[in-house]
């Protein structure tokens, strides 16, 4: 006779957790209501990029058609890329483009590094009250229209009872055309960006510097190291992240100067070195009508950004960093 076979328990199934799916992963709903309140924050900003900056694309049909107002989008006729060999074969294409990239060229050289600057000596200051002041008064010509700008620097360089040139005549001098002199409009351009936004842009560095930790500072300081070496060896290189995604989002910038700073300075007389793309869009779609020729100009700027983001982040993670994407 055989033994008789005797049946061994087995353990129970293991049971999913509370709020949890049976592989283990949590529903999607449920992460959606435990974040719910960033979610909360965020629309605002959704809401902002979807209405002003997605939605208006879809208008960028009418840069391939001969758009009508009173026809409409489906009732234009459409030109494929005419407007697009227009633009490349006028004789204005090289002046936009020239104008465009020098001065691009010199925000990126000058402008660009300003706030890192101005963050590494907030950085450095002790005194908790006094800090903040400084912080306040760097941060308020952020804070000012375009139009404020331009109407106190021509208070200031007007040749007209201009302070500056009024210093210049009482020293003996000759009054020097800042506003309508060819050679002074850059300078002058890049010298407004850097007074109205460097302030402003010390924001996102100064807040990448606390994350630093603070007993690096503590061993350099024992091994010797000054202020200075401090912030060339340990600050520096914390915040390079940082600082390499703002220069990925700068370049995306590159052909986008923004139409209202250049309108208020140019003039006639400095056209020839001030016309950009934006103020051209302006000049062909706003006051000529020539509103399909304009939106390919547009068009062309955002496809050339777009180009620049993607070849910059590419190059930043061949070089190691995380970039933008």
């Amino acid at each position: 006779m055989s033994a008789p076979t005797t049946s061994v328990p087995r353990p129970p199934a293991p049971t999913a957790a509370p709020g949890r799916s049976r592989g283990g992963r949590r529903p999607r709903g449920s992460a959606f209501l435990r974040h719910r309140t960033l979610y909360l924050m965020a629309l605002p900003g959704i809401a902002y990029f979807l209405v002003f900056k997605y939605a208006p694309m879809g208008g960028l049909v009418i840069a391939f058609q001969d758009y009508l107002p009173f026809l409409g989008i489906g009732g234009s006729p459409w030109v494929g890329l005419d407007h697009f060999v227009r633009l490349f074969t006028e004789d204005t294409f090289l002046m936009l483009l020239r104008n465009t990239l020098v001065i691009s060229l010199m925000l990126l050289v000058f402008a660009f590094p300003v706030p890192i600057v101005l963050a590494l000596l907030l950085n450095e200051l002790r005194g908790k009250y006094f800090k903040r002041s400084i912080q306040s008064v760097i941060y308020l010509p952020h804070f000012l229209s375009w139009v404020i700008v331009a109407s106190i620097f021509y208070v200031l360089l007007s040749t007209d009872g201009g302070s500056i040139n009024n210093l210049i005549v009482d020293a003996g001098g000759e009054p020097v055309p800042f506003l309508t002199d060819p050679e002074w409009l850059r300078p002058l351009y890049i010298g407004q960006e850097i007074w109205k936004g460097a302030g402003w842009g010390t924001i996102v560095y100064l807040a990448a510097m606390t994350a630093v930790d603070t007993q690096l500072y503590e061993a350099a300081e024992l091994d010797g190291a000054g202020r200075l070496r401090q912030s060339w060896h340990i600050t520096l290189p914390a915040i390079r992240p940082t600082i390499i995604v703002m220069f990925i989002l700068a370049i995306g910038d590159f052909l986008e100067l923004g139409f209202e700073h250049m309108f208020l300075v140019m003039n006639s007389l400095n056209r020839e070195v001030g016309e950009i793309f934006d103020t051209y869009v302006y000049t062909t779609g706003i006051q000529n009508g020539q509103l399909s020729y304009a939106a390919a100009v547009g068009l062309f700027k955002g496809l050339v950004g777009l180009l620049l983001v993607v070849m910059a982040n590419r190059l930043a993670k061949r070089f190691g960093e995380e970039g933008v994407y």
